[in-house]
């Protein structure tokens, strides 16, 4: 699919070694083994070993630490999410669809491509569109040494604090590509969770899937596609996606919300 000159297809997710947890919300995320659930407050202990009392509790490290890599959000709630990536404030019938239905939108943003839009974005965040992180400058970071990866990915945090007083928490990489590195940067820039799709509405409006069932199932992320000349508008692109939610007997909620 095409988004925001996306053309690869996400990989497959990474899973850290260790228990899964239910966060409220219905994000999952890993626990390293041999942990207890955290106490209130957040501290962590470990079991007592048999040989002597248990060490010291030590902050999180390595993979359990880095932000989960979503595709889907584990839910039973009949919900999905719709998710932009730049562009999506050039058609302004658009803003008005958001702003009509208050519909729970998310847009991830890269400052070299939505730079001379960000005025725009910001009537669209008064809508009620949330603004997350798609890097700097939308390069592939897969290959760039960490000091690159967590230029883009800060790089625009920063911007994005700067312009709209936002600290995003969400991660989309360019084309879709992740591995290690490039989630342990987006932890180091306050990342909370990397973002694909398993679903993609294309410029023709028509849903593709890149993993599983073809067919919207609940928690499934949704990437709209940005507009392209001789295709419908975003609008009654998004419009025709709606229907076929509806259809399916979802209905869209804020992605943030899931977090």
């Amino acid at each position: 699919m095409a988004v925001a000159g996306c053309a690869r297809p996400a990989e497959p997710v990474e899973r850290p070694a260790g228990a899964t947890v239910q966060r409220p919300g219905g994000a999952t995320v890993e626990r390293p083994a041999g942990t207890t659930a955290p106490r209130p407050g957040g501290a962590t202990t470990r079991r007592a070993r048999p040989d002597g009392p248990a060490p010291a509790a030590r902050p999180l490290a390595g993979p359990a630490s880095l932000p989960p890599v979503v595709h889907r959000v584990p839910t039973r709630d009949k919900v999905v999410f719709l998710t932009y990536d730049d562009t999506a404030e050039r058609d302004a019938r658009f803003l008005d669809l958001v702003r009509e239905l208050r519909l729970p939108v998310t847009l991830f943003l890269t400052d070299r491509v939505t730079g001379p839009g960000y005025a725009r974005f910001a009537r669209l965040r008064s809508a009620g569109a949330r603004l997350q992180n798609h890097t700097l400058d939308h390069t592939a970071l897969r290959g760039l040494p960490y000091a690159g990866q967590r230029a883009e990915i800060c790089g625009q945090q920063h911007k994005l604090r700067s312009r709209f007083g936002v600290r995003p928490r969400l991660l989309r990489p360019p084309y879709g590509a992740h591995d290690t590195a490039i989630r342990r940067a987006a932890a180091d820039c306050g990342i909370s969770a990397v973002v694909l799709w398993r679903a993609s509405a294309g410029p023709a409006g028509r849903l593709t899937f890149t993993r599983g069932p073809r067919r919207l199932l609940p928690g499934d992320v949704i990437a709209v596609a940005p507009d392209e000349p001789a295709t419908p508008d975003l609008r009654a692109r998004t419009t025709r996606l709606l229907r076929t939610v509806r259809e399916e007997g979802l209905r869209v909620a804020r992605l943030e919300d899931y977090f």
